[in-house]
């Protein structure tokens, strides 16, 4: 429900309706995120020229794309001896070429966890990374069901055809 009240709380333009106009109406849990930045020239300025990549596609752009996004956040360390970096970008030690822009995401107690968890970025970086997973793929765990269903019923139907086939053949 609270993942329902969350989507809801966002208003998506969708349409058009029977007259041909577009209208706004509450999101649900089909609809993608939206973006924090009303469009790419905002988001490059806001990220000195880069623009930001959507991280929940991450998980499914790179091989072992979980333990990139958890490399990814947790990765930022002061820049080695003799790596100079422009204003503006972080020393990153899993990002391609070590220099990222988008500045340290995550820092110890920055949020409070309901059930007493320490509030370390490790944690942080392994819920985040766990929630883009889920972001990029909502109906796996569904898909995953049906497949095992399918399965199930697969092997009833081929233990019945061979017992049919044995009761007919042995006749």
């Amino acid at each position: 429900n609270r993942v329902k009240q969350l989507a809801a709380s966002f208003d998506y333009e969708d349409g058009p309706n029977d007259r041909g106009e577009m209208f706004t109406r509450p999101g649900n849990l089909l609809d993608p995120f939206p973006s924090p930045y009303p469009n790419e020239e905002a988001a490059r300025f806001a990220n000195q020229g880069a623009s930001p990549p959507d991280l929940s596609q991450q998980a499914a752009a790179h091989h072992g794309g979980c333990d990139y996004i958890m490399s990814l956040l947790t990765g930022y360390r002061e820049a080695p001896a003799g790596v100079s970096l422009r204003s503006g970008l972080y020393y990153n030690t899993y990002f391609p070429g070590g220099a990222i822009s988008m500045p340290p995401p995550l820092n110890d107690g920055a949020i409070e966890y309901e059930d007493g968890t320490p509030a370390v970025a490790s944690q942080m970086a392994k819920d985040v990374t766990q929630f883009l997973t889920w972001a990029q793929d909502p109906q796996h765990d569904e898909r995953k069901l049906i497949g095992l269903k399918m399965s199930t019923a697969a092997l009833v139907w081929l233990f019945s055809i061979s017992v049919w086939n044995r009761h007919v053949w042995t006749m």
